[in-house]
């Protein structure tokens, strides 16, 4: 379940702001309040938010100061700012800061509950970006960019290998396959991509296992056959060390956890 965290020292507030949110949740939402920026650092340290709602002045930390603060959080939440005052100053940092509205007091219903609708889909947004630049590898996406200005052969070894991710191919292979010797192949290889040989085959590996491992429900044993390894404990051993978690970790970090807003 979700989680909205609401920050308002003034009583009245917080709680207009919590019947408001749990009639149009439904239940859906955990909505937690806190009468301070100092209580909801406290709370966030052990705690995870997906949105906060919180006033842009409270006594010890501002709204702002506390949004400032969440930039040291693993997983910051998307933020809306209240105001009982139409701070142009403050709309502006507010802004400055990511945060995806800026609403005055007193609160309009309607208004709070088109906000947070932004605020969750702009967080479930976030969490996709965050899956994709898990899921892809930075140094191979640009071997494929570039693919156009590489040689005829060097294309032709990145289409077997693509087509060949399965089987237990090797450079030598490779290499007879588009009319060279190893050796050649080795340095042209390298010399146009950036990458060995084995470098590229490793991480395309494990490119192809973390798309099955995001997007199937295979078994590890499963996943290490399709993508080349011969033994899910070779598997699990090379893909640790790319990745510094194992399948299953991989797996399970990047299930899609985000709900729809109805």
């Amino acid at each position: 379940m979700k989680t909205i965290l609401v920050v308002d020292d003034e009583p009245r507030t917080r709680e207009g702001v919590r019947k408001t949110l749990e009639a149009w949740s439904a239940g859906k939402y955990n909505i937690v309040l806190a009468e301070s920026g100092v209580e909801a650092l406290e709370w966030l340290d052990s705690n995870q938010a997906n949105l906060l709602i919180t006033d842009i002045r409270m006594p010890e930390i501002g709204g702002l100061e506390l949004v400032e603060k969440l930039g040291s959080l693993a997983h910051p939440p998307v933020v809306i700012i209240i105001s009982g005052h139409p701070e142009f100053d403050y709309a502006q940092r507010a802004l400055q800061f990511g945060v995806v509205e800026y609403l005055l007091k007193p609160l309009d219903k309607v208004k709070l509950v088109e906000a947070v609708e932004k605020g969750l889909q702009r967080e479930q947004e976030m969490n996709r970006i965050v899956r994709m630049e898990k899921l892809v590898d930075v140094k191979l996406m640009e071997t494929v960019q570039e693919e156009k200005t590489y040689s005829a052969q060097v294309r032709e070894a990145l289409q077997f290998v693509d087509s060949h991710l399965g089987e237990a191919i090797t450079m030598r292979e490779v290499a007879e396959h588009i009319h060279t010797n190893a050796s050649y192949f080795s340095v042209l290889f390298k010399e146009q991509t950036g990458l060995t040989f084995s470098d590229y085959l490793t991480r395309r590996r494990i490119q192809r296992a973390k798309e099955l491992l995001t997007n199937t429900q295979l078994s590890i044993a499963d996943i290490a056959g399709q993508v080349g390894y011969q033994t899910a404990k070779y598997f699990v051993k090379v893909f640790r060390s790319h990745e510094n978690l194992s399948p299953s970790q991989y797996r399970q970090s990047n299930k899609d956890s985000s709900a729809s807003i109805e």
